[in-house]
């Protein structure tokens, strides 16, 4: 490696470390500040909110990862055009791509690093600190299990079965709870395709009801609509948040595999690309956000000064239309291999276009 790459690679892994321990350090400090009351009423030691906070750092790199990699080569960048180095080097005939290429090669780098990450480690770690916020310091412990594509719930007075597309929506999929007696016979058993929490009240749709009668024999009748009194609501039938971050890269790629609704399947897709996408997504932010600070410089005279507050907006911008495909490729309205590439190639294309130019 040139004496050149080794120094502006230097630079960038110094300013991507800065800023990513920065990022940490206030994520962590206003989460600190939010959790830490309720490990203090739960009576918890504080070396359990420390191994908390601290397992948690994983997840924030994960969320910020994109931005940071952004950020340190807009810096490295600017640094070298504020001391006028870069003026310096492109004088000597070396073109901006030769000079952008260890900032580039950097980021590259990082992201490979990150998705390791999110296949080895990020799982562990979310797994863990899930069982701490729910179960040790909420008293929040799942009642039930999720085994291809469907939730099993063990309730008060009978068990549940149902497949459940959006865990926001009060909607249930293929709905069934079924009661037992004493001697283990089934008592009541309900079947519907569609099962609605509303009003507090369950409506199931399109369904059957089986009572076991004194004789020993079973009873039939179906219903096209009607309400019923289950001891449970769907706030009961907890899921820990960022359950799918508990899976690795692999893990996700089974699941979207067994899924056999187009519905599940569809979100299924659009979890494990979209996963994959995120953490790519830093590498197109950084072709870009290289030339746009060459740009601003050009235009009013100031670099970092205005292009770290121009890269931030370029990545919440690209951070939105991320998210508006991802929905539309959850709701199976585009692939989610479109929803997870497009923006990369748009967003990468552009920064390539631009920084050859820059040499022209």
């Amino acid at each position: 490696m040139k004496l050149l790459d080794r120094y502006i690679l230097a630079q960038f892994t110094r300013n991507l470390v800065t800023i990513t321990a920065s990022f940490i350090a206030i994520y962590v400090l206003i989460d600190f500040f939010e959790k830490i009351d309720n490990f203090m009423e739960k009576g918890k030691p504080m070396l359990l909110a420390i191994r908390f906070f601290l397992l948690n750092i994983p997840f924030i790199i994960e969320q910020l990862g994109p931005v940071c990699i952004l950020l340190a080569g807009v810096v490295t960048l600017g640094i070298l055009n504020h001391s006028n180095e870069l003026i310096a080097l492109k004088a000597c005939g070396i073109p901006l791509k030769k000079i952008a290429a260890p900032i580039i090669a950097g980021g590259l780098a990082c992201t490979l690093l990150f998705l390791a990450m999110s296949q080895f480690i990020l799982p562990i770690t979310v797994a863990t600190t899930n069982t701490i916020w729910n179960k040790e310091v909420r008293g929040r412990v799942a009642t039930g299990i999720y085994r291809n594509g469907r939730y099993y719930y063990r309730g008060r007075e009978g068990f549940y079965s149902f497949g459940r597309p959006d865990l926001k929506a009060n909607e249930f999929l293929d709905f069934s709870y079924s009661s037992w007696n004493d001697r283990y016979q089934l008592t009541r058993l309900i079947a519907a395709e569609r099962a609605l929490w509303r009003d507090q009240t369950w409506t199931l749709f399109n369904g059957q009801i089986q009572t076991l009668e004194d004789d020993g024999s079973y009873q039939s009748r179906l219903f096209t609509s009607q309400r019923f009194e289950f001891p449970e609501k769907p706030a009961d039938f907890f899921v820990p948040e960022y359950r799918s971050l508990e899976l690795s890269l692999t893990g996700l790629y089974r699941e979207a595999k067994q899924k056999v609704s187009p519905e599940e399947k569809a979100r299924a897709w659009a979890e494990f690309y979209g996963r994959i996408s995120y953490t790519l997504l830093g590498l197109p932010l950084l072709l870009l956000g290289l030339p746009l600070l060459l740009m601003v410089y050009r235009k009013w005279g100031r670099d970092l000064s205005l292009a770290i507050p121009v890269s931030c907006g370029l990545a919440f911008a690209c951070w939105g239309i991320w998210g508006i495909l991802q929905s539309l490729a959850r709701a199976a309205y585009v692939s989610p291999v479109l929803a997870a590439t497009a923006i990369h190639v748009v967003v990468g294309t552009t920064g390539v276009v631009l920084l050859l130019r820059e040499d022209v």
